[in-house]
């Protein structure tokens, strides 16, 4: 899906930001899947969160994720997403060594170049959904930016700028 923009990379990096601003620019976005688990997560009194039980929790996020890309296939123009199916399938492949979602990564695609926010300390928070620290952040940075380039994507590290310059940057990638 060579109109399936994504923007991925560290935890805490500014994505959900820059995702809102294309919003409110009019652009389709995809909300993070692995938020709207947690959120679903909490609210039912489930298990599958990271802090607790991160395979069930990827495979909540893998889910979330098919629906998001079939959903996605039925708008036009750039979509953009905060975070994908990569994401959450080597969040799985982390959390237990298996790589039976991995071809999964390989059949639902999307376009070639894909954004990563690298750590940026200065701007970095936790909160009720962000558990972790900076330097599992950055660890995860690091696999996610490994399973991007074997999966034969082209990632561009997103400018440690303003908002608005960040999605200028995009856009003028698009």
């Amino acid at each position: 899906m060579q109109n399936f923009f994504v923007i991925s990379g560290c935890s805490g990096g500014g994505k959900s930001t820059i995702l809102s601003a294309l919003d409110r620019q009019g652009h389709a976005t995809i909300c993070e899947p692995g938020r709207r688990v947690v959120k679903d997560q909490v609210q039912s009194g489930g298990t599958a969160l990271p802090w607790i039980d991160l395979a069930a929790f990827a495979r909540e996020a893998m889910a979330c994720c098919l629906k998001d890309h079939s959903a996605a296939a039925r708008l036009s123009g750039p979509v953009f997403f905060d975070r994908s199916l990569i994401d959450a399938v080597a969040a799985f492949e982390h959390a237990t060594g298996s790589t039976e979602y991995r071809a999964h990564a390989h059949m639902y695609r999307y376009a070639q170049t894909v954004f990563l926010a690298p750590p940026w300390p200065e701007i970095y928070i936790t909160d009720a959904e962000r558990r972790h620290s900076l330097e599992d952040a950055k660890a995860e940075f690091a696999r996610l930016e490994r399973a991007y380039q074997a999966l034969g994507y082209n990632t561009v590290l997103l400018p440690k700028v303003p908002v608005a310059a960040r999605v200028n940057f995009i856009l003028s990638r698009v």
